[in-house]
């Protein structure tokens, strides 16, 4: 399923010149219709799941807050009241909730992190915060009040609870209530505020975005991993000094250029940036067969026009074509040739190949390769 922003005035041109990344933004009846992509008595049933990220914000009677994290076995002891639900990476187990992701198609794929879902009774929520990165929040069942502040370096950072961040009271630039179907988008940094007036479900898209620390820290595993950058620092052309005990200018741009070289190799760094923004945070229901399939059994599976392909909830992929062109997915890479791109522009895409699709790549050995591989590794699957 495809989803569309209705943007009325506005245009997603006019929206990341305007907003992104500068001031909020609510977009009533966005979706109108939307009720949701899963039902609250679903996405309970998936905090119960050991492998799924899920935790409970509640207050209790004194207004103390309180956080519990998931697997649960049941929820009747939080009431009916003033606690709210939280999932993490929805996507990866719901195909309706990935499809959510095709809402903001504008900005490249590899930014978005995933879906998360929330499920509020009356008075929930997780109190005044800020987030590092962006997010679009969109309003499923049920009515929930929210306010969006600017970013303001006086606000004090709150912690009612060893596993919750707050910020103190700001004033807020947007304070309306949410009903389904509406959209509010929050850059980095803005305080916000979400109090559900009745029973709500909403859907939150997040974005990567990574901090340079993740980026040195993965990257450096990168050379350490593959025995990269094991060279020593040289300096042939070094002068004599009067001052021993100082550590000189150039000194130091030839030990940063030193350092920023495996940075600059346009051989190594593109694989690794693809790889990192790949892989993915949180777990997937990868489907590896039981017995690996051979080229002709993919081959065979197209014959039968009843089954179709389908790319795993959730997975992540792009095609990176420096210093050549390769297909990305979870941190796997698939190489490509000029008679694989087309099949590995679909992979990419991860929308679902109908047998005539795939059949249409089988006449060559390669395309026939590259699909037996990605469906052995459970990246994708037959249904």
């Amino acid at each position: 399923m495809t989803f569309a922003i209705n943007w009325g005035d506005l245009t997603p041109e006019q929206f990341l010149t305007e907003y992104w990344q500068k001031k909020p933004l609510l977009i009533k009846s966005a979706l109108p219709g939307f009720q949701g992509t899963i039902e609250a008595d679903e996405l309970a049933g998936l905090a119960m799941e050991q492998e799924i990220e899920s935790r409970i914000v509640a207050q209790d009677e004194q207004q103390q807050w309180q956080v519990s994290h998931g697997p649960f076995e049941s929820f009747e002891q939080f009431g009916e009241q003033n606690w709210t639900l939280l999932v993490q990476a929805v996507n990866n187990w719901s195909r309706q909730t990935n499809d959510l992701i095709s809402l903001i198609d504008f900005i490249p794929r590899w930014r978005i992190d995933d879906v998360m879902v929330s499920f509020s009774t009356p008075n929930g929520g997780v109190g005044p915060h800020l987030d590092q990165y962006d997010v679009f929040i969109l309003q499923g069942k049920g009515k929930r009040r929210w306010q969006v502040g600017l970013p303001d370096t006086t606000l004090a950072t709150q912690l009612p609870h060893p596993d919750l961040k707050q910020v103190s009271d700001f004033t807020p630039i947007i304070d309306e209530i949410t009903e389904a179907g509406d959209l509010l988008y929050i850059p980095p940094n803005h305080p916000h505020n979400g109090v559900s007036i009745e029973n709500s479900l909403n859907f939150s898209i997040g974005f990567q975005a990574p901090s340079s620390q993740d980026l040195w820290s993965g990257f450096a595993d990168q050379l350490i991993d593959n025995n990269i950058g094991e060279q020593r620092f040289g300096d042939q052309q070094r002068q004599t000094t009067n001052e021993p005990e100082i550590l000189a200018s150039d000194d130091i741009a030839a030990l940063k250029s030193f350092m920023l070289a495996e940075v600059n190799n346009e051989q190594l760094f593109p694989q690794f940036i693809a790889r990192y923004l790949t892989q993915s945070h949180h777990a997937l229901e990868l489907l590896i067969p039981m017995e690996p399939f051979t080229d002709e059994q993919v081959a065979g599976f197209t014959e039968d026009d009843s089954i179709q392909f389908l790319p795993v909830s959730g997975i992540k992929a792009l095609i990176c074509d420096q210093p050549d062109k390769n297909l990305f997915i979870n941190g796997d890479k698939f190489q490509l040739t000029d008679e694989t791109e087309e099949l590995g522009k679909l992979l990419a895409g991860s929308a679902p190949l109908t047998t005539k699709q795939a059949k249409s790549f089988m006449d060559s050995l390669k395309n026939n390769q590259l699909l037996t591989r990605v469906l052995n590794k459970g990246y994708w699957y037959i249904d």
